[in-house]
């Protein structure tokens, strides 16, 4: 009995044992002895007496061993206890041997269509085959013999046992011809259930006549629209698709099989390789349009830069012909930025799920395109994938297509990569993996189909691996042979893989060669009648590619209805009632921390003395958008409570694991709903997320803050390619808010600067040109900037330039940035009387002391934006210099007030003119004011600097040199005989 034991654990054996050979068998080693040994030996006994007389795990082995072989064993067993020992080894090594092809069949899985695959999968041998038997403890000679398949696999279908050789078979068949499956790291017993189901079932991979027709159909469009485009324009960039033209049956598989589940909606994103092809064979768009891109000619109408046809989107609603259901389909625009695009789809397709209850994800998902080194090497793929799962980020799953050319520009996969595969990021959520020969088109069919399934039925992500090849270079232009002579000559040798296809097809008598031949004419007429029909395009509309039309927002023609602000300020009341929400805790038996406490106690003594600070001033702005059906969602690492403990938007009860309370959702049974959400540590995927999720709809407050406003830097990627120059390459308006805490503190270089400086130097309006004055001039100027960048020095304009956000005709990007020691400073709060109706945003605060009454005898005017302005005061007062100095509060950077900041220097027409900040010379306002300073006055007056030296650091990390820094400043500002024409 311990050697029937030992021979079990022997077909247990690690992947690596010493090769099998006639002389040479795998040693097995006894791992029971002394009273387990007899135990064991005494049940086995006892089951040949009584067979349930033992547990059913035990009977059930026992059974299994018996039931191995062809003729039924004496009813006492073995003849020996040898014979025992091979039976219960041979059974648990077959059982090893079927989980050893479900772990690692994918790599010998013939998944590279030029056969020339590099890639090292393993420094070992991969031990399965039909040659390799004796590595799991068995011999040649057991290939005939019939052994009792385990519940953990599928491949006998309706049969109980099969022979070691037909099970071998049908693993190969199922495992390693041109679909490699990786599933087995899924810690789910269900999910890895479901995936055996769909790929060892015997003949399951199969394709009605009509289903190869339609395969056959969309081959030929993908492949022959590349071929027309060469032919009519050789010498263009087009990033074509050529060497996996199967991508585009594979996407149209994937939406066929969700839109006959139930989904309405599919928000996709990819690279710009294939996405004409996409834009014209999946999405939709009208060929002429596209072809009309080529035209060198061709005018632009639009306002914005526009860009080149690959990075292009597009939106469109259609039926979809196999499932008879209407589905939109949205292809967002991209820059190059490889993957930067991929938390924009996901936070687009969260609002879309919001915004139409689809709590599950079962009527909106995403389908995500990349490249093989893109998938492997950019970060925001590991990003996007660490909020596949999050509560307040999951789209309830994503499919993952990566267009595995083997190839990244000209690196080799080598070199690029430290995995076996581009696609082992998606091992860290679990997600399959389905790898599948790009040549073979059902095989291709067939993975997309299932990984529709999957996402429907476990709403989780799920990565197809397309291995293909890239028959171009990088572009049309481009000369492969330089870098990759070997992978090219064999590449020049491939036929298409519609030819393939087709030959196989007609071979099956599924088409005539007549009908493939009608099918090619059909299309290629098709593309010659659009061609005709794009010379006589002679203006491009680039609003006719959004991928976020907002058709009830804008006029017709895409313009604002109004180019009229309302008043931004509420009634007394309203202020009030929100006041006391803010200060309250609305559900029952709900115990709060003692300081908490105090905190709400102060919120409520502020609203009875009718003043606000920071936090009440944005929970009075934020609220009040609630109560008027706007829809807020604030995000951001510990934005509930607030990095500085200064927002507690999330109550936490004291007594109740995880029970919460969001007192903002108790305004009234009338309001939206707040979303109030502490993110990843991740600054590039959340703010890409929170863009996406501003895009779907311009009746909703999307915030995004930096835990510190430096922190913004590693998401500069999302906020130079997509906020900053999105409406003028795209056309489309965004009203995301980025809050930047700001602040030179004396707390080190690394949080102190959200880099104004960067913002500012984005900005689009022209400093050297003073814009014409009219009724509407403050609005306009917003409309014709390409975003807004404020420094708020008080909690009341803080809570007007939010509303604003909201109330404007129209949608810009919003920079804010906020202060850290003015949220709890004494002078920082507003009156309730700076807020109410009829009040609004002040672009500049003017100076209202004694200066301001008798402007002709101020010798200094300061200008100055957002903390500053405390310690400007101070030193005022102390230096007792109230009449003689005036300052005056920039509270809107960009677009620059002209028309308010030429009022006051006009009004202090005999004072020197100061530009005052706290951040280093060459950071901070300080290049962008000057100029602009200069030409509201004719360049008549200099402006003179006070702030901090050039510095290659945000800030000093020593208190005692930052205090001095602030009082040479201060010095400088108020040394009324300090200036001279050659500081300037």
């Amino acid at each position: 009995m311990h050697r029937l034991m030992s021979s079990a654990v022997a077909g247990l054996r690690p992947l690596t044992s010493v090769p099998w050979t006639s002389t040479h068998r795998p040693v097995r080693r006894a791992f029971l002895n002394g009273a387990n040994r007899t135990y064991v030996e005494e049940m086995y006994l006892a089951w040949l007496e009584e067979p349930a007389s033992v547990h059913q795990s035990w009977d059930m082995v026992f059974r299994k061993t018996h039931a191995a072989h062809r003729s039924p064993m004496p009813l006492r067993g073995p003849s020996t206890e040898t014979d025992m020992e091979k039976l219960v080894g041979d059974h648990l090594a077959v059982h090893t041997l079927i989980r050893t092809y479900q772990v690692r069949g994918h790599h010998i899985a013939k998944l590279d269509p030029l056969e020339i695959s590099c890639v090292d999968l393993d420094d070992a041998p991969c031990s399965i085959g039909s040659q390799k038997v004796g590595s799991h403890g068995l011999d040649h000679s057991d290939l005939d013999k019939i052994f009792r398949l385990p519940k953990t696999t599928f491949i006998g279908g309706n049969e109980d046992a099969l022979t070691l050789r037909e099970i071998i078979r049908r693993l190969e068949e199922a495992y390693c011809q041109h679909i490699g499956v990786e599933y087995m790291f899924i810690n789910d017993v269900q999910q890895c259930q479901w995936i055996r189901q769909k790929f060892e079932t015997p003949g399951i991979l199969q394709f009605s006549a009509e289903e190869k027709r339609i395969m056959l159909a969309r081959m030929i469009q993908s492949t022959r629209f590349e071929e027309f485009l060469q032919r009519k324009w050789s010498s263009e960039k087009r990033f074509g698709l050529e060497g996996c033209e199967s991508l585009i049956p594979a996407l149209k598989a994937i939406i066929d099989k969700s839109s006959a589940i139930g989904v309405e909606s599919i928000i996709m994103g990819m690279p710009h390789r294939g996405r004409l092809n996409v834009l014209a064979n999946v999405i939709r768009k009208e060929l002429d349009q596209i072809f009309c891109q080529f035209d060198p000619k061709l005018e632009a109408t639009d306002e914005g830069s526009g860009d080149v046809k690959y990075h292009l989107g597009m939106f469109h609603k259609r039926l979809n012909r196999i499932s008879d259901k209407m589905v939109t389909l949205s292809l967002m625009a991209n820059p190059s930025h490889l993957e930067a695009v991929d938390p924009v789809v996901q936070g687009k397709t969260k609002a879309e799920q919001f915004y139409s209850g689809d709590t599950e994800g079962k009527k909106v998902m995403s389908i995500l395109i990349h490249g093989d080194a893109a998938f492997a090497g950019q970060g925001i793929v590991y990003e996007t994938f660490h909020l596949s799962d999050l509560p307040s980020y999951t789209t309830h799953g994503t499919v993952h297509v990566v267009v595995n050319n083997q190839i990244g520009f000209t690196t080799d996969p080598r070199m690029a990569r430290s995995s076996a595969y581009p696609t082992d990021v998606a091992r860290v959520v679990n997600a399959p993996i389905f790898h599948v020969n790009a040549d073979d088109p059902e095989a291709v069919m067939y993975v997309c189909n299932v990984a529709a399934e999957w996402r429907n039925t476990f709403h989780k992500d799920v990565v197809v691996d397309l291995v293909c090849y890239r028959r171009n270079g990088h572009n049309e232009m481009d000369e492969p042979m330089f870098t990759q002579p070997l992978m090219y000559k064999q590449i020049k040798k491939q036929k298409s893989v519609l030819q393939k296809f087709a030959q196989r097809l007609i071979g099956e008598k599924v088409v005539t060669t007549q009908e493939y031949q009608e099918e090619v004419a059909k299309y290629d007429n098709m593309c010659e009648k659009a061609y005709a029909r794009s010379k006589d395009e002679k203006i491009l509309h680039i609003k006719h590619w959004l991928d976020s039309p907002w058709p009830d927002f804008f006029t017709a023609d895409g313009r604002p209805k109004t180019m009229s602000c309302p008043s931004t300020g509420l009634s007394e009341d309203e202020l009030c009632h929100i006041g006391k929400v803010a200060a309250s805790v609305p559900m029952k038996d709900f115990t709060i921390h003692s300081g908490l406490s105090r905190i709400l106690k102060g919120r409520a003594d502020m609203v009875n003395q009718r003043v606000c600070d920071w936090s009440l001033g944005e929970y009075m702005a934020l609220g009040s958008l609630l109560n008027q059906g706007i829809h807020v969602r604030l995000s951001g690492q510990d934005v509930e409570r607030g990095t500085f403990s200064h927002r507690h938007h999330v109550l936490h009860d004291q007594n109740v694991d995880k029970k919460t309370c969001i007192p903002m959702n108790h305004i009234s049974s009338e309001q939206a709903t707040y979303t109030v959400c502490n993110s990843s540590l991740s600054e590039y995927g959340v703010l890409g997320f929170e863009l996406g999720f501003a895009m779907a709809s311009p009746d909703a407050l999307v915030l995004w803050e930096a835990q510190f406003g430096d922190f913004h830097n590693t998401a500069q990627c999302i906020i130079d390619q997509f906020v900053s120059s999105g409406q003028a390459k795209w056309v489309r308006q965004n009203g995301i808010v980025l809050l930047l805490p700001h602040g030179m503190e004396g707390m080190g270089p690394e949080h102190s600067s959200a880099r104004p400086e960067r913002f500012l130097q984005m900005c689009n309006d022209d400093p050297d040109v003073l814009p014409r004055q009219h009724d509407d001039f403050a609005v306009r100027q917003l409309y014709e900037c390409n975003w807004i960048v404020v420094n708020c020095s008080t909690p009341a304009n803080y809570f007007h330039v939010l509303r604003r956000q909201i109330l404007l005709p129209f949608r810009k990007p919003l920079i804010v940035f906020t202060p850290k020691s003015l949220l709890r400073h004494p002078e920082a709060r507003s009156n309730f009387d700076l807020m109410l109706t009829g009040t609004q945003f002040q672009r500049v605060i003017l100076d209202e002391g004694p200066a301001s009454a008798e402007p002709s005898s101020v010798k200094r005017l300061v200008f100055c934006t957002g903390k500053i302005y405390y310690d400007l005061r101070r030193e005022r007062a102390k230096r007792e210099l109230d009449a003689a100095v005036a300052i005056v509060r920039v509270e809107q950077l960009s677009p620059f007030p002209f028309d308010l900041v030429r009022t006051e220097m006009e009004r202090y027409a005999q004072a020197t003119v100061v530009w005052c900040q706290e951040e280093h010379k060459n950071q901070g306002y300080y290049e962008y004011i000057k100029p602009r300073m200069q030409t509201t006055v004719g360049h008549a007056r200099p402006i003179w600097y006070a702030g901090r030296d050039p510095a290659a650091a945000p800030a000093t990390g020593n208190k005692h040199t930052h205090l001095t820094e602030l009082q040479r400043l201060l010095n400088t500002t108020f040394d009324l005989d300090g200036f001279s024409e050659n500081q300037c």
